[in-house]
């Protein structure tokens, strides 16, 4: 039981020693550099003891205010542990209640399970109140099932079942380590089980299982001292299964090891054994034999070798010198006695009754010893059975209680889901009214565009129209002029009058004719630009990045219109020698900036201008903006956005 404990206490250590973090990681400890910092010191080796408990006080008194957070819990359990190591153990329990008084608060089953193991470990080791160690592991191992760490479960069910075996529980001692191997990953504290699992199954005469584990025991050996232990415990078992040949040839084997010598107690232990082994197999061997792992025990001090050896002795020199075996089982009995060993005590006055039939205050005292040792062992029984009883109706209820919660939980949920799925159809009905209403209303705008469209359309249709009449009309007197030529009338007055109609006919058709929008449109407009620039520069950027063909005709026709008439408002009014005209292609428009250098007109003077509100309409008409900017003698400039 020392070696498992003092590995569960060095486990201790490094579990409660957290993983480094990257930078950046949610390490709630480095929250707070003051309480990091001080926490880090008390896990640094270099430092004394002192110097560490120190750390973990300073880390504890700033913490103390985030007494629900699990930095405080991380910070106590860590000040627990070092209060343990400097057998600080009334600091220990006082600080372990303040924590445990917190569980329900800090709902943190990682830092709870580790107190409630370190708990069990003092339990178990230091005060050696085996009923309260017990409560403790199981305690940590119901907190380690909350979070899936089935290394400290397997490790806490371990520690309770050689808490068993230690109290001569064999039977509830081999169905713990069972359940214990269910959970335990480590080789190493496998090889513990199956070594325990032997001595059960031993003590319960069962030698074929006690041998059985032994050497799995065996097998799994981390070291060479627990193999030599793991060893000698398989020879106690042939011994005992009457295999005393097997005994002696493994026990030969032990003695043998270069390791045996550095651990005396388990040489002693092996030649003593070695002995019993010979002399039971019918070999006739010396007293020497046994003398000698009993001087080995005595210069170790080792009080529990001794009672083994002086055994031995008593059983040997039993049949051969009544007086020396009583001796030795007198030394048994008050080595007993001093330790607190009555099973050793009763042992020893099973062997002395034999030799003094006739005293009654040795049967008397083996019936006391007997039937303390079966009230005592099934107190151990029982309170372990009841603390299995309670634990399961603690779980249950725990589990009730969950279940409850969860189905409150899930009732919350389906109502919460109730009122989104209610929410969601009233947003969604109102979304469909407001759909429904936007759809109504863009629709009658559209229908008032389409009338406006259709309105223009027949406005630059009429135009088309009034341009063809009117040059079929100037082309007939072009023709009147022609015969009056014919006729004789003077030429330089027919010329004239003909010149006239034609200069007439030509610039009026130009204002108001039909526009190309297919293909041709670009060349088109360009084309017209340039008849009115004859005796100005223009100057024209970006056109070879508009997308013409994109172009509805109703924008081509109103495009052409609106630079028509600039350009005629330019030649007749603004005498300007530049005009500059650039164009800008977007996703849904076509922006057009025109400007000259002209003698610009006043506000007041645009206001005038026919042409110039005629623009703003055709514009206005097809969902565009134009902007005029002028001043008096500062030309003049438009700013016009069109649908594509």
């Amino acid at each position: 039981m020392k070696k498992i404990t003092l590995l569960a206490l060095v486990g201790l250590f490094v579990f409660c020693t957290p993983r480094k973090k990257k930078i950046g990681s949610s390490d709630p400890l480095v929250e707070t550099d003051s309480i990091s910092y001080y926490y880090k010191r008390s896990k640094d080796k270099r430092l004394s003891l002192q110097e560490r408990c120190t750390a973990i006080q300073r880390s504890y008194a700033l913490a103390k205010t985030k007494a629900r957070d699990s930095i405080y819990g991380q910070v106590l359990y860590r000040k627990n542990l070092l209060h343990l190591s400097a057998k600080q153990y009334d600091s220990l329990l006082a600080y372990s209640k303040l924590l445990i008084g917190q569980e329900s608060k800090l709902q943190a089953p990682s830092v709870m399970a580790r107190q409630y193991y370190l708990l069990g470990y003092y339990y178990d080791e230091v005060a050696q109140d085996y009923a309260k160690a017990i409560a403790s592991y199981t305690a940590s191992k119901n907190q380690a099932l909350k979070y899936n760490d089935s290394s400290l479960v397997g490790k806490s069910l371990m520690n309770i079942g050689v808490l068993q075996k230690d109290q001569n529980d064999f039977f509830g001692s081999k169905e713990t380590l069972v359940e214990a191997l269910k959970f335990i990953k480590d080789p190493l504290l496998a090889t513990y089980c199956h070594n325990a699992l032997g001595t059960d199954h031993r003590k319960l005469l069962n030698h074929s299982e006690a041998i059985n584990y032994y050497k799995k025991a065996i097998k799994g050996a981390g070291t060479p001292d627990d193999r030599i232990l793991y060893q000698n415990n398989l020879a106690t078992a042939y011994i005992d299964n009457r295999e005393y040949e097997k005994a002696e040839a493994l026990l030969k084997t032990i003695s043998k090891d270069t390791a045996l010598p550095k651990n005396q107690k388990q040489h002693a232990r092996v030649l003593d054994n070695l002995a019993y082994a010979r002399w039971l197999s019918g070999l006739e061997i010396g007293e020497g034999e046994f003398q000698l792992p009993l001087n080995m025990r005595k210069a170790q001090n080792d009080l529990r070798g001794q009672i083994a050896s002086y055994t031995h002795l008593g059983e040997f020199f039993s049949n051969t010198d009544k007086q020396r075996a009583k001796v030795y089982f007198d030394s048994v009995i008050q080595l007993s006695k001093r330790l607190g060993i009555p099973r050793a005590e009763k042992d020893a006055l099973q062997f002395l009754m034999p030799l003094e039939p006739s005293n009654v205050k040795l049967r008397d005292r083996y019936v006391f010893l007997q039937d303390s040792l079966y009230v005592q062992e099934l107190k151990v029984k029982t309170q372990f059975a009841k603390y299995i009883y309670d634990d399961q109706l603690r779980q249950e209820s725990i589990r009730r209680l969950e279940k409850a919660n969860l189905e409150h939980e899930l009732e919350a949920v389906r109502q919460r889901n109730q009122k989104i799925i209610s929410v969601s159809a009233l947003i969604l009905v109102l979304l469909t009214a407001l759909s429904i209403g936007y759809f109504l209303v863009q629709r009658g705008k559209q229908l008032k565009q389409q009338n406006r469209t259709a309105k223009l359309e027949a406005t630059y249709e009429t135009e088309a129209s009034l341009s063809r009449k009117l040059h079929d009309d100037f082309g007939g007197k072009l023709n009147h002029a022609m015969v009056l030529l014919q006729n004789g009338t003077s030429p330089e007055k027919v010329l004239d009058v003909v010149g006239e109609l034609y200069n007439q006919s030509r610039n009026f058709s130009r204002e108001i004719n039909d526009v190309d929008t297919g293909p041709n449109f670009k060349d088109t407009l360009f084309g017209i630009l340039e008849a009115y620039s004859k005796n100005t520069q223009l100057f024209i950027t970006g056109s070879k990045d508009v997308q013409w063909n994109n172009l509805s005709p109703l924008s081509k026709k109103t495009l052409y219109k609106v630079l028509q008439e600039l350009m005629i408002n330019m030649q007749k009014h603004s005498k300007a020698t530049m005009v500059f005209i650039s164009f800008e292609q977007s996703k849904k428009t076509l922006k057009i900036n025109y400007s000259d250098n002209g003698i610009g007109v006043s506000p007041k003077g645009m206001k005038n201008k026919n042409g110039l509100r005629n623009t703003e309409k055709r514009i206005h008409a097809i969902d565009g903006s134009i902007i005029f900017d002028s001043s008096k003698g500062e030309g003049f400039n438009a700013f016009i956005e069109i649908p594509n």
